[in-house]
Order: structure tokens, then C-alpha cells, then sequence
């Protein structure tokens, strides 16, 4: 049975891969697992799963080992352009992301758990929400994370620091205390350093890196280098836990448009990439087929369809087919 749905990635040859939470289950719903057994029904899947394109199971493996140190409550999910398979988490004392083969053989780990420091430290991460690789320069960028307050990047194979830099590109200085919901909407003028969590980085062909600040309904975007280019809000009014939960870009060749997780409002948003405009809205509040509980993470395949996973108490994955092709969505007058 699936846990909470933290992580998903769509990998070259359109499998589909999922991370779950297994300690998210109750005891109703892990019965078979208890001991003594309560009911016939159900044991918890391993935290990772690789489905192909048809949704049969291909891979599943994870969880603690030796040699490597496993997050406290699974988060991101990212398989790489050589297949490597990365993991991130954001319990109390996760401070490390993980790479694995696909067969779940560890490869190595980027900085270490224990009590959580601060946005200088580049010996270790700070609950980092999830990771994407840059196969031009084997750089893995790093949104870190519900901790920390930036964007931080490793030479993958070596784990080597490289750079970080926080909100419009400057240093992040953690100012005040970590705070991953608030009661009122995003102060304006908007905040200069990113808020809790900085919750996903996504890379386009271009060059541009893409960033979600959830808490400050906002997405910035910077050049590889850490150099800021511009940011737009989405739903700028939503208080709570924000509105910017998750990016995936489009696979046409100049990837026009950016799909946008709304965990918040519980909706996927269509965006002009250039301009961040809203272009379509798909999905509402709910448990059916089509709607969400706290769509978290989503995904792209190179067909067009969207693969979403949610949290709380959505625990699921839904797929998306593509109800036009990009060129015939038109923009909203």
C-alpha cells in the first residue's frame, strides 16, 4: 500500500518513479503488517517504486542500509539523465541526499545527518526538499530546503561544494525563526530572503534554474550562476502553506510553458514560461479521480502526460494526459 507520495520523476525511458512514505500509514490501513496481524490487509510498499509506461511495476527497493544514512521522512525523488536514481528528506535531523543505481545499489551520499545549522554551512543540507542534476556540468542543484533558505550546488560525483545563494540571488542570512505556514498572505513588498521551505529547482534547457519559494506564493528564477533574472507570484493572496509547490517545464523544444503544483488550493496551474502568466487551471479540493489532498510533486513524460503525488492524507499518484497540444492552448483575454 502507498504511503504519502512526496517524490515522483519521470526517467528516459518514461517509467515512472515514485517515493513514498511507509511511516505514513495508520494502523488501519498497515493491519497485515502489525504484529500479531489485525486484518488481511495491508503491508506498507517500499519507499521507492519504478512503474513503466503501462503502470506495472518494475523496481521497488529502499529504506535503511549500510554504508549511506536514510532520510528521517522521505521527500524528493530525482532520476537523473544516467539513470542514477536521488533521494532527499526533510525529517528533524536530515541534513544529506542520497544517489543509487535503479537496482537500489547506494553510490554515494552528499552531507550527513544531525541537529539541524544553518544556510553557511556547506558541510551538510538543511532538510532538503528535493534535487536535479545538470548533465552539461554533472552538477546537482539542490533546493535546500525547510531548514535553510537557498539553492545550493555539488559537483555530483565527487559531492565537492561548488556554490549557493538564496532569494534574488544574494547571500541568505536565515533571518528569524523557521516558520513553514503563516496565517496571513505574503508581505508586501515581497520578502529578500526565500521562506521555508524553498521547496523544489527545476533546470531548463536554456539555462535558467527554476526555483519554488512555497511559503511567499512565488517563483524566482536565476542563471546557473546564482544571477537573478526575474520572479513572478502565483495565487499571491494564499496564506497557510503557500501556493508554489512543485514545477515541471514542457517538453516542446523551447519548453514554452511551466506546469505549477498548487498544494495549497489544490490545483496544477498552466504558466507562459516567459512571463508567468496563467494559462490554464486543472483539478480542485477533493479525494476523486481529477481532483487533490495536497498535490506535492508532479512530472512530465515525453508524451505530455503529467504524473502527480500527494501528501497528508491524499496518498496517490494520478496521471494526466495532455488535452491539447501545447501550440493550441491559447492565453486567457
Amino acid at each position: 500500500m502507498l504511503g504519502q507520495v512526496s517524490g515522483i520523476s519521470v526517467d528516459a525511458d518514461d517509467h515512472v518513479w515514485l517515493l513514498q512514505r511507509p511511516g505514513s500509514l495508520t494502523e488501519d490501513e498497515k493491519g497485515a503488517a502489525l504484529k500479531p496481524p489485525q486484518s488481511k490487509c495491508c503491508l506498507p510498499a517500499p519507499p521507492v517504486l519504478e512503474f513503466d509506461a503501462d503502470g506495472k511495476l518494475l523496481r521497488a527497493w529502499g529504506g535503511p542500509g549500510n554504508g549511506y544514512d536514510w532520510p528521517g521522512n522521505e521527500h524528493g525523488i530525482h532520476v537523473d539523465a544516467k539513470g542514477f536514481v536521488w533521494i532527499s528528506g526533510n525529517g528533524d535531523n536530515d541534513g544529506q541526499i542520497l544517489r543509487f543505481t535503479r537496482d537500489g545499489k547506494f553510490v554515494s551520499q552528499i552531507g550527513k545527518p544531525g541537529p539541524q545549522t544553518n544556510s553557511a554551512d556547506t558541510t551538510r543540507l538543511g532538510k532538503p526538499a528535493g534535487m536535479e542534476l545538470d548533465p552539461q556540468t554533472n552538477e546537482v542543484f539542490v533546493a535546500d530546503g525547510y531548514h535553510n533558505h537557498r539553492i545550493i550546488v555539488f559537483d555530483a560525483e565527487t559531492g565537492a561544494y561548488k556554490r549557493h545563494w538564496g532569494a534574488y540571488g544574494k547571500p541568505p542570512t536565515d533571518e528569524g525563526k523557521v516558520t513553514l505556514r503563516r496565517d496571513e498572505p505574503p508581505p508586501d513588498p515581497p520578502p529578500q530572503q526565500f521562506g521555508n521551505p524553498v521547496h523544489c529547482v527545476r533546470l531548463a534547457k536554456d539555462g535558467l534554474v527554476y526555483v519554488c519559494d512555497r511559503l511567499n506564493d512565488r517563483v524566482q528564477v536565476f542563471k546557473r550562476d546564482g544571477t537573478f533574472v526575474k520572479e513572478f507570484s502565483i495565487e499571491p493572496r494564499t496564506p497557510a502553506n503557500g501556493s508554489v509547490w512543485d514545477l515541471a517545464l514542457s517538453r516542446d523544444p523551447g519548453q514554452r510553458f511551466l506546469y505549477l503544483a498548487d498544494g495549497r488550493n489544490n490545483q496544477l496551474l498552466t504558466l507562459a514560461r516567459d512571463t508567468g502568466a496563467v494559462l490554464a487551471t486543472t483539478g480542485y479540493p477533493g479525494r476523486s479521480a481529477g481532483a487533490f489532498l495536497w498535490v506535492h510533486d508532479i512530472a512530465l513524460d515525453s508524451q505530455g502526460n503529467l504524473y502527480a503525488g500527494e501528501v497528508d492524507t491524499g496518498k496517490r499518484a494520478q496521471r494526466f494526459v495532455p488535452a491539447a497540444k501545447p501550440a493550441a492552448i491559447s492565453r486567457k483575454p
